[in-house]
């Protein structure tokens, strides 16, 4: 093992500058640049006046690496890092960043740097270096590049393994957009059966949210409060669903489960199979359809419930139209508030108006969409 230190020395800080009113600035590369994947996004570069002399190796150069010191939230920690490929001289990164720049290249790859980095940030590593402040976390830089190690490795194997892991990469980004595009058709088809529910001259019946229902906890978020707490979490039993499991069109695997006991006690925030999850914080509007192959488990307080009249509303429909129909999604928006994090107002939400097609028309549309999602499915193998 090798320490980071050593590699790459104590990261630089970056610079901020003044504002830019005559477009003939520097620009700046920000932490809103960065992605989770650990990629630039060249999208909204800033420029700045930069009148600090004697920085000529701040200049962004191939193979640099730029790690987030301030930023994150209590769910995603600080210390993001992102690998610099584009054009040398050119770029300088702000004071909420900073640079690592390997010194031997003879020795180190700085792709495998980077990589190892990325892989300690996605698996928490960085938790044990944060300075919490109100509403924004810090990195404490130097005490994390003095401590953390790199395996040591030939460099000829530090390029084979970032080769590996770039074809990885680039398979799942395919795929990504496959998916993209899968969703794509998913709505166009939408549109075509249904045309714009915004368009007041749509023929289609429409009623409260609620009324698409039939029992008014139909619409109902999870237990707060004292009613489960996170200290009551087992490692196995009852599925506990929550907002990071809701996914486009499918949930994906639970982290947190609750013994039977306890479930049974919360057993009005069941979901079962045809229900829809919506995230009622954060991204909100955001939905999955409860699948027929899961075991009924329990929701969280972030976390709606819709359980929709299935003799009038065919649940893949509703849940399509939550998404992709901008009529409903404006109407979410204004249901819901937050200084912080934008938060549902339930009573709100079951009074906005959905549109309800003819039941045929629904179910061909929801056929369609499962054999999309087979599709999806499909592909995953």
């Amino acid at each position: 093992m090798a320490k980071l230190i050593d590699i790459t020395g104590k990261a630089l800080s970056g610079e901020w500058g003044n504002d830019d009113e005559t477009g003939k600035g520097v620009p700046v590369l920000r932490t809103t640049n960065f992605t989770n994947e650990g990629i630039i996004n060249y999208d909204n570069v800033v420029t700045r006046i930069i009148s600090k002399k004697n920085i000529d190796e701040k200049y962004l150069q191939k193979g640099d690496i730029i790690i987030e010191k301030s930023g994150g939230s209590d769910k995603v920690p600080v210390g993001r890092v992102v690998y610099f490929e584009g054009d040398e001289k050119t770029y300088l990164f702000n004071n909420f960043t900073g640079l690592l720049r390997v010194k031997n290249q003879d020795v180190w790859y700085p792709k495998y740097v980077f990589y190892s980095l990325f892989a300690n940030y996605r698996q928490g590593g960085t938790r044990a270096f944060e300075n919490k402040t109100t509403g924004l976390h810090n990195l404490k830089t130097d005490d994390y590049v003095t401590r953390y190690e790199v395996h040591e490795l030939d460099k000829y194997e530090q390029v084979l393994i970032c080769e590996k892991l770039d074809k990885l990469y680039d398979v799942i980004n395919c795929r990504k957009q496959e998916l993209q595009l899968l969703d794509n058709l998913i709505k166009a088809r939408f549109v075509e059966l249904f045309g714009d529910l915004a368009n007041p001259e749509c023929i289609w019946d429409k009623c409260q949210f609620i009324d698409a229902c039939v029992d008014k906890d139909d619409i109902k978020c999870g237990p707060f409060g004292t009613q489960l707490s996170k200290d009551e979490y087992t490692e196995s039993g009852v599925a506990v669903w929550e907002i990071p499991q809701i996914n486009k069109a499918f949930l994906s695997t639970p982290t947190h489960f609750l013994a039977e006991e306890k479930a049974e006690q919360l057993k009005a925030y069941t979901i079962v199979p045809g229900d829809i999850a919506m995230s009622r914080k954060g991204n909100v509007g955001k939905c999955a359809l409860f699948p027929e192959s899961y075991p009924d488990g329990i929701i969280h307080s972030d976390v709606l419930r819709i359980r929709v009249d299935k003799k009038r509303v065919n649940p893949v429909f509703m849940m399509c139209q939550l998404h992709f129909s901008g009529a409903v999604t404006r109407q979410i928006e204004l249901v819901s508030s937050g200084a912080i994090m934008a938060g549902v107002n339930v009573t709100k939400l079951k009074q906005i108006f959905v549109h309800i097609p003819p039941m045929e028309l629904q179910n061909k549309f929801a056929h369609f969409v499962n054999q999309v999602n087979k599709s999806k499915f499909m592909k995953s193998f």
